[in-house]
Parts: structure tokens; C-alpha cells; sequence
């Protein structure tokens, strides 16, 4: 796949690629009643220059397909993007993205159709979604101008709303990992994260078949449920 990518953002840079047409890009799919043993889901993570979406702005983009039950190595999108002018000096030692790997990165525009187009209007999976979700809108309409919503679930709203009574210590990305005794490769690392971000909704997924959950359309409204119950504890 990721040869696959190469090739691709290859041809792009042949053509113009500010001619874009948005409206051929592929349709975000709404919450339906498809199964969740069949749809295909996208779990994404971003590194970013720092935690501002309004003024801090995205360098890397990792993500990985759920389908069928299965995460498929072979379908997954892992990409620096090649964004120079950007001062990476507060957070390079979180993420380790240096200014030689901005410098030689992917074309941002190829890079964001090519997520589009790669992603199919799939619904998107995210630890703390919100985060991801505003960087990844905001970059979207900056390069290319591109405002066409996408589902958004949150994999930190749906691992509790799932195992309520799990003892995780916390409930940051790590301890859900280490509660399930994951093996993270390498923390801070979009395709790194994305994985074991995958790994834990799929865990969630099976679960919430078993519990009776059998459609995306009544995994969202669990979840929405799960977020009111939130709500009415903080008051």
C-alpha cells in the first residue's frame, strides 16, 4: 500500500494539482444500519506542531483500515508532510519529526487528496476525536478547500461506553494499551498510534457485538448516550 501511495503522489506531482475538482472526491457516508462485522472504518491519528489548532498546524498523518472484523496492514496511510517553513523546535522531541523530514516529505495538497480519496468517505476513529477532527478540517480547507463533513466517533468515548468497568488507571491512549497488555511500537508516532488505536477499537467492536451492538447506526447511539450520561455526572 504505502508503495502504492508513492506511486500515486508520483503521478500528482505530473498534473495540476490545484485544479482539483472537490466534488469528485468520494461522498462521506452518513450512520447507517450497515453491520459492524462489514463496514469499513478508518482509525486516524495526526502529529501536529503543537496542541493550538489555531495556530499550530499538522505534519503527519497515520491511519488504518477496519474491515470485516480484521485491521488490514496492507490498507493503511502513513505520510510526513512536506511543510518546511513550519518550526517544529517545542514539540520535535515528542513526535521526533525533524526539519530534514519536513524538507523531504510528501506535497501537502497530493497528500491530503490522497487521504480523500484513499479514506472513501468512511467514517473516522480517533483517540480525543476532537483533536484530530478540528486539525484535520482546518488543514483540509486551507490547502484545498475542502469543507464536506465526515462521521467522527471517539475511540476515548467508546472504549468506557463499552468496558464500563475496566480499571484502566486512567484514561489516556496508554493505559487502555497497557490494561490490554498492547504492545506499542513507538508512542507519538501517527502510524504507531493509529495502530494501537485500531487494535483497541476492534476490541470494542467485537464486545459491542456481543452485547448486542449490531450496526454502526447503534454503536452511534450508544455512544451519544454514553455522552449524555457524561454530561448529567459533571452537574
Amino acid at each position: 500500500m504505502l508503495d502504492y501511495i508513492k506511486q500515486w503522489l508520483a503521478q500528482r506531482r505530473g498534473g495540476a494539482v490545484g485544479n482539483h475538482d472537490p466534488e469528485n472526491l468520494p461522498t462521506p457516508k452518513t450512520v447507517s444500519d450497515q453491520p459492524l462485522s462489514r463496514c469499513r472504518l478508518i482509525v486516524l491519528d495526526l502529529e501536529t506542531t503543537g496542541l493550538n489548532a489555531s495556530k499550530d498546524e499538522v505534519i503527519a498523518i497515520g491511519a488504518v483500515a477496519i474491515e470485516g472484523g480484521v485491521i488490514h496492514l496492507n490498507d493503511q496511510f502513513d505520510l510526513i508532510l512536506r511543510r518546511p517553513e513550519l518550526d517544529i523546535r517545542e514539540t520535535v522531541l515528542i513526535h521526533g519529526i525533524g526539519p530534514e523530514a519536513l524538507t523531504q516529505g510528501h506535497e501537502t495538497e497530493d497528500a491530503l487528496l490522497y487521504l480523500l480519496e484513499w479514506m472513501n468517505g468512511d467514517p473516522i476513529l480517533a483517540y480525543h476525536s476532537a483533536f484530530d477532527q478540528k486539525f484535520l478540517e482546518k488543514t483540509l480547507k486551507a490547502q484545498l478547500g475542502y469543507t464536506i463533513p465526515h462521521v467522527w466517533m471517539d475511540v476515548a468515548e467508546l472504549l468506557p461506553a463499552i468496558f464500563p468497568k475496566a480499571e484502566t488507571k486512567g484514561r489516556s491512549l496508554d493505559h487502555w494499551a497497557d490494561f490490554f497488555k498492547l504492545e506499542v511500537s513507538e508512542r507519538h508516532h501517527a502510524a504507531a498510534d493509529a495502530l494501537v488505536t485500531a487494535e483497541l477499537t476492534l476490541m470494542a467492536l467485537n464486545r459491542a457485538q456481543k452485547n448486542g451492538v449490531k450496526n454502526l447506526k447503534e454503536l452511534a447511539e450508544k455512544l451519544h448516550y454514553q455522552r449524555r450520561l457524561q454530561n448529567m455526572h459533571r452537574y
